[in-house]
C-alpha cells in the first residue's frame, strides 16, 4: 500500500491524482480491512496530500464506507473522527455524513445513547457552513428522542432546551409535534407528573390525522390520553391535581381507557385498596415505580397522599395510630406526610402533637363563597350588557 500511496503522490495532475486515490480507496473498502482503512485515512490527512484533494477523498469515503461490515464501519468511523478532530473545521461536511451514517447504524442495533452521542458531535453552530434553523431543530429533537429511548432525561433535556429556542419560530408541524412529545416524556421521567399530564393531554387533543408525512392514528392519541391520566394519578395530591382529574374524568374518551376505573375512584376521592393499587402498578413504567429517598416508591407516595386526602373528606379528626393503620404505614410516617401536605397547602387541617391527632378542616364554606363570588360577577356582567343594549350600543359576541 505504501508504494500505491507514493505513486499517487507523485502525480501532478490533480484530477488524475484524485482518481488514483479513489481507486486505492475502492480496494481498501472491498478488503474490509480496518488497518488498511486507517492507513489510508492517515495518508489522506497527511501533508503529502493537498487539502482540496483530502476533502474530496474523505467525501467519497464518507459516502462509500457504508459498504463495510458494521463492526468495521464503527471502528473506522471512530478512528477517522479522532484523526480529523484537530482540523475538523476543514472537514465539517464529511464529519456530518460520517456521524449520521454511524448514528443510523447504532440506532438499527438499538444502541440509542451511542447513536445520540454520535449525532451530538455535529456542530450545529458552525461559522464555516450555513446551517438553517429547521436542520438544527430536527437534530436536537432527534438526539433527544434517542436519549429518551434509554430513559436518559438529563441528556434529552439538554437538547430539548436547545430546541425550545427554535421551535417557537418553526412552521414544521411534524418537528413541533415531536418536540411536544419529547418535552412531555422528559417531564414524566423527571417525575413532574402534573406538568407532564397537561402536556400529554394537549397532545391527545390533536385534531389533525395527517401532519406532513406523518399519520396520527387514534391509538397514539389514546396512549397520550392514558399517559395523561396515569401522570395525574401519580401527581402530588392537592387542588391542582383535583382540577386536572376533573377535566380528565369529564372527557368521554377516558371511558375506553384501561385506567378508567382507578381514575373514577381517584376523582371521586375514594380510598384505594391494595388490589386496586397493584392492578394499576402493572400498567406503570419503571421510573413511575422507582424508590424515593424515604424508601417509598413513587406509586406508594402518590397512593398514600391520595388516601390521606380522601380520609380528610370522611373524618373530622383521626389519631396518628388510626391513620397509620388506614394508610398501611407507621404512625410517625403518616404524621410526617400529613404535616407536609398541610404545610404545602395541599390539604386543609392542623396537627395536635400533644394528643397525637390530626384535625381536618372542611372547605365546603369556602367553596360556597367562591360560587357566590362567581355568581355575583356573572350577574354584574349581565347587568352591564343589558344596560348597553338599552342604550342601543352594539354588543360584541
Amino acid at each position: 500500500m505504501e508504494s500505491a500511496f507514493a505513486s499517487a503522490s507523485c502525480i501532478t495532475d490533480q484530477r488524475q491524482k484524485i482518481e488514483q486515490y479513489k481507486s486505492i480507496l475502492s480496494t481498501v473498502i472491498a478488503s474490509n480491512d480496518v488497518q488498511q482503512a486507517n492507513k489510508f485515512i492517515d495518508h489522506v490527512l497527511s501533508d503529502d496530500v493537498p487539502l482540496v484533494v483530502s476533502r474530496q477523498l474523505l467525501q467519497t469515503f464518507a459516502q462509500d464506507f457504508g459498504r463495510l461490515l458494521p463492526d468495521a464501519q464503527k471502528s473506522i468511523a471512530h478512528y477517522v473522527l479522532a484523526q480529523i478532530q484537530p482540523r475538523v473545521v476543514s472537514f465539517e461536511e464529511q464529519v456530518l455524513i460520517i456521524r449520521e451514517k454511524v448514528a443510523e447504524l447504532y440506532e438499527s442495533e438499538g444502541e440509542w445513547s451511542k447513536a445520540a452521542q454520535m449525532l451530538s458531535g455535529i456542530d450545529l453552530d458552525s461559522s464555516m457552513r450555513l446551517v438553517d434553523d429547521k436542520f438544527k431543530l430536527s437534530k436536537c429533537v432527534q438526539i433527544a428522542r434517542l436519549y429518551l429511548e434509554d430513559d436518559d432525561s438529563v441528556n434529552a433535556e439538554a437538547f430539548i432546551n436547545k430546541a425550545s429556542f427554535l421551535v417557537s419560530n418553526s412552521r414544521h408541524e411534524v418537528l413541533n409535534l415531536q418536540y411536544k412529545v419529547c418535552y412531555a416524556r422528559i417531564l414524566d421521567l423527571k417525575r413532574k407528573f402534573l406538568e407532564a399530564a397537561l402536556r400529554y393531554y394537549d397532545i391527545s387533543q390533536i385534531e389533525k390525522r395527517q401532519i406532513g408525512d406523518e399519520t396520527i392514528d387514534e391509538e397514539a392519541l389514546e396512549q397520550a390520553l392514558s399517559a395523561a391520566v396515569t401522570c395525574t394519578i401519580l401527581a402530588a395530591a392537592g387542588p391542582q391535581r383535583s382540577r386536572v382529574l376533573a377535566t380528565l374524568y369529564k372527557d368521554e374518551r377516558c371511558l375506553k381507557l384501561k385506567v378508567y376505573p382507578i381514575l373514577q375512584k381517584v376523582y371521586l376521592e375514594r380510598i384505594l385498596r391494595k388490589p386496586e393499587i397493584d392492578a394499576f402498578a402493572e400498567e406503570l413504567k419503571p421510573h413511575q415505580k422507582a424508590f424515593l429517598p424515604d424508601n417509598f416508591t413513587v406509586l406508594d407516595r402518590a397512593m398514600i397522599e391520595h388516601n390521606l386526602l380522601s380520609s380528610s373528606k370522611l373524618y373530622k379528626n383521626i389519631s396518628f395510630d388510626e391513620l397509620g393503620t388506614l394508610l398501611g404505614i407507621a404512625p410517625q410516617k403518616a404524621e410526617k406526610i400529613a404535616s407536609r401536605m398541610i404545610y404545602e397547602d395541599r390539604m386543609r387541617g392542623s396537627i395536635d402533637q400533644v394528643e397525637a391527632v390530626i384535625h381536618f378542616e372542611d372547605d365546603t364554606e369556602e367553596m360556597q363563597l367562591w360560587d357566590q363570588q362567581i355568581f355575583g360577577l356573572c350577574q354584574s356582567l349581565n347587568d352591564i350588557l343589558e344596560s348597553m343594549g338599552n342604550k342601543g350600543l352594539s354588543i360584541p359576541v
